[in-house]
């Protein structure tokens, strides 16, 4: 009885013994996590051991940044004439192609002169006539004066050769007349084009009967694109300062074609409307463009651009170094020691990938470009490619003890 007494206490010292074993193990194991310590003993052991985090950087520079307003513009033609005949006839010869350039004063069309021909033709004759009949009423005036002098004829026959004189001379002057609309009339059937332009489609074919001012059918239209015209809209907020400027100076502008690669054509404002568009609360304005190439064409859209002039001596960061966080927009400084400083700033206007900083940041400071997400105050960083200045000029001292 006493010896199963002793077994079974020996057991139960046994199992006591190896639980004892068992909890000293696991809390040995906790103790070698860092992850189970208390949290400030982590965040104060982690700092002296925290490694930099790599980011892009940029230096802060101080410019010119120019005002601008961007906006869809649509080009519009200096002028545009629809050509349309003065006179009935048969169209008898165009002399250009669709899609023709073409000069001022260049033929266009022909339209059958004959009938108009004989009309001058027979008007002339009919001139030629009464001016016979005019000289030979003078001869008789001049001699019917000399009989009235000599008292050979009586006042009455003297005054109907004078009357007979004074008609005939009305008579001319009323031949003349028409003999001047005759040619008028012959002269409009050839069509010349009154201004230097682009011609469209041939709207009536040769050999048709056309009619005069036919307010439904036009021979052909043409569309002056030397110089031409951007016309776009811009908010009314912005018209106090645009008419400001444009007291003092000629404003430019750019326009580029959707799409294009090229170079942007520049221009000058040369209209603002007389009211402001009370439905979209926009003014209209306009500029010319000289368009020597041609790249700008009637009814085309385009990205204009309204320079008012430069702000002088702003601070610019590129785009990507301000983010926004609950108190607005921030970024990331760097420290003469590689760390970062987290600063709220007051962004401005954006130009080419540059954003003006108003305040918060000064030319020459560090920021970091990439690399926000893993970033806290304090932390330490390492710039892995070099600084990435955008279009800052930075000065060889700057990049002095960056790695």
């Amino acid at each position: 009885m006493v010896k199963v007494m002793i077994r079974i206490k020996n057991r139960t010292a046994y199992k006591f013994m190896l639980c004892l074993f068992l909890c000293v193990a696991v809390i040995g194991c906790k103790d070698k996590n860092p992850g189970a310590s208390d949290g400030k003993e982590v965040k104060g052991g982690a700092k002296g051991a925290q490694r930099p985090v790599p980011v892009a950087a940029a230096v802060a520079e101080q410019k010119n940044i120019p005002i601008e307003i961007k906006t869809i513009g649509n080009i519009e033609s200096y002028a545009t004439v629809s050509i349309k005949a003065r006179v009935n006839g048969e169209l008898q010869k165009v002399h250009f192609t669709e899609g023709q350039e073409v000069s001022k004063g260049k033929l266009l069309f022909t339209i059958d002169p004959r009938p108009f021909q004989s009309v001058l033709n027979e008007a002339s004759a009919r001139l030629e006539k009464d001016k016979a009949l005019f000289s030979k009423a003078e001869d008789d005036y001049r001699r019917y004066e000399n009989l009235l002098q000599r008292g050979s004829i009586s006042r009455e026959q003297f005054d109907q050769v004078r009357a007979n004189l004074s008609a005939l001379k009305a008579t001319i002057q009323a031949d003349e007349a028409v003999v001047e609309n005759a040619g008028v009339q012959l002269g409009y059937t050839s069509i010349y084009s009154p201004l230097s332009g682009r011609t469209g489609n041939l709207l009536i074919d040769q050999g048709n009967m056309i009619k005069a001012n036919d307010d439904n059918k036009s021979l052909v239209v043409i569309e002056q694109i030397r110089p031409i015209y951007v016309g776009f809209a811009v908010p009314e907020a912005n018209l106090y300062e645009i008419m400001n400027r444009l007291n003092r100076e000629r404003l430019s502008i750019t326009a580029l074609p959707e799409g294009s690669k090229a170079v942007p054509v520049k221009g000058l404002l040369s209209f603002v409307d007389n009211s402001v568009d009370s439905k979209t609360g926009t003014i209209r304005l306009k500029g010319t463009f000289k368009n020597h190439d041609g790249r700008l064409w009637p009814g085309q859209f385009v990205n204009v651009v309204l320079t008012l002039g430069d702000r002088k001596d702003v601070v610019t960061v590129p785009s990507q170094a301000v983010q926004n966080g609950a108190n607005g927009p921030y970024v990331f400084t760097i420290t003469q020691d590689n760390k970062v400083e987290y600063k709220t700033v007051v962004a401005g206007r954006t130009h080419n990938g540059e954003i003006i900083i108003e305040k918060g940041v000064s030319a020459g400071e560090k920021v970091v470009t990439d690399g926000h997400l893993r970033l806290t105050p304090g932390a330490p960083v390492e710039i892995t490619d070099g600084l990435k200045p955008g279009k800052n000029n930075i000065k060889d001292d700057t990049k002095k003890g960056i790695k």
